[in-house]
């Protein structure tokens, strides 16, 4: 601007000269518009903090432990040991999951018993649960309850939080619960449902109470042979 003013003084005309830097700024800024993206990106990171290096973030499809952040990408160590760089502007731009900021688990399963269990043992799984799930330790139990009737089980939903976000304790305590669940419905004598199916074939067995009267019929029928005559005796009677 200096330079302009200083040759506009001095009675240059710099008409010219201001239109072509006008139209060279503008192709510059296009060329350099991802470039200055993903810089104010970076920027944006710096000051706002959204993850800091350690974090492991899910990030669509992709999800890793953020290694380092640059001026124009974010790079991740993935769990399977590649690195995955993201642009800053893309990064940004997205949803992104922090789980570094995470400070409990919430952790959702269900389990189904047979249909043949009695309703007495039904109604003692609920409590039983909270009891093996209160006796974790870092564990702090919601609910379990009796959830729904499934196509081949009675199917209970159980709630509880790990009280860390390490995904190993959490694997510890469910391993625990499940050893504990499986132990417990032993003793009482509950079945875990698998998926079955019955059919009804048409024109199969007949139903218990068609059977329970199928001897009456038999005599019946037997009466009714015995008194027609056969095909030859009739034959004989008309000659």
């Amino acid at each position: 601007m200096v330079l302009l003013l200083t040759l506009d003084n001095l009675g240059v005309d710099i008409t010219a000269l201001v239109a072509g830097l006008g139209i060279g700024g503008i192709a510059v800024a296009l060329a350099l518009q991802n470039v200055l993206g993903d810089l104010l990106a970076s920027l944006s990171i710096t000051l706002d903090q959204p993850f800091v290096i350690g974090d492991f973030l899910i990030v669509g499809d992709h999800m890793g432990s953020v290694e380092y952040v640059g001026i124009k990408t974010t790079r991740l160590r993935s769990l399977t040991g590649e690195q995955i760089v993201m642009s800053n502007a893309d990064l940004l731009s997205s949803r992104v999951r922090n789980y570094g900021r995470m400070y409990e688990r919430r952790i959702v399963f269900a389990l189904g018993v047979a249909y043949e269990t009695p309703r007495e043992k039904l109604e003692r799984i609920p409590p039983l649960l909270r009891e093996i799930i209160e006796a974790q330790e870092g564990v702090r139990f919601d609910r379990a309850h009796f959830a729904k009737y499934g196509d081949f089980s009675l199917d209970f939903e159980i709630v509880y939080y790990v009280q860390s976000p390490e995904y190993g304790l959490y694997m510890d305590a469910q391993q625990a619960i499940n050893f504990r669940i499986h132990e417990a419905f032993e003793d009482l004598g509950v079945q875990f449902a698998y998926p079955t199916q019955t059919l009804w074939i048409a024109g199969g067995a007949a139903a218990p109470e068609a059977r329970a009267s199928a001897p009456g019929r038999d005599r019946d029928r037997d009466a009714a042979r015995s008194a027609t005559p056969s095909l030859p005796a009739a034959r004989s009677a008309r000659s």
